[in-house]
């Protein structure tokens, strides 16, 4: 009977536990080398900017094995379910925009934030002036579409964007022009 006992509360102890791990890994996140904030928010359906906040990032910054938590907590989740719904908030900006590719002659195809344009023809990704739009920020685009606001460039100063088009022929019928961006606000 005791033999039993025993081992009936050891499954018991190792079914709870597997349970509570498995929950554990789903909401975190081990970083592996070549990882990027965006990519990790990406695969894991959230903005950078909540990635930044689960973690409490100050930087862009991070390091193989690190482990990040990639959802709110429970705390936090029932908070967002209880909270009317609201539609997202944004600003328009009036911006010139020109577009970049990264098949130019000395250009890395890595943003400043770490996405590899030249492996992700198919990301919609602009450059910015931080102090105008946040890096990371979400920004809707006429004409191109959602996009995400990873990179800087040195000529890409005040209300001016460069979007992403990985065809240079595309990318110079883009041309500039004055549009104007919705910058999605966080909440």
């Amino acid at each position: 009977m005791k033999k039993t006992t025993i081992s009936f509360i050891t499954v018991l102890v190792l079914l709870f536990g597997a349970s509570n791990a498995t929950l554990a890994a789903g909401n975190t996140y081990q970083v592996k080398k070549g990882d990027t904030l965006w990519a990790i928010a990406k695969k894991n359906n959230i903005t950078v900017s909540q990635l930044k906040s689960y973690n409490k990032l100050t930087s862009d910054k991070i390091r193989p094995n690190q482990v990040l938590k990639v959802s709110a907590t429970a705390k936090t989740a029932a908070k967002k379910t209880t909270a009317k719904t609201k539609a997202p908030a944004y600003k328009e900006i009036t911006v010139r925009a020109t577009a970049y590719t990264a098949s130019c002659k000395g250009c890395s195809g890595i943003t400043y934030t770490g996405i590899n344009l030249k492996k992700n023809p198919n990301a919609k990704v602009i450059s910015v002036d931080p102090k105008v739009i946040p890096l990371g920020s979400k920004v809707y685009v006429p004409g191109y579409g959602e996009a995400i606001a990873a990179d800087k460039g040195s000529s890409v100063k005040g209300n001016k964007i460069d979007v992403f088009i990985p065809n240079k022929q595309r990318a110079l019928q883009w041309g500039s022009k004055t549009i104007k961006v919705k910058v999605y606000i966080k909440n």
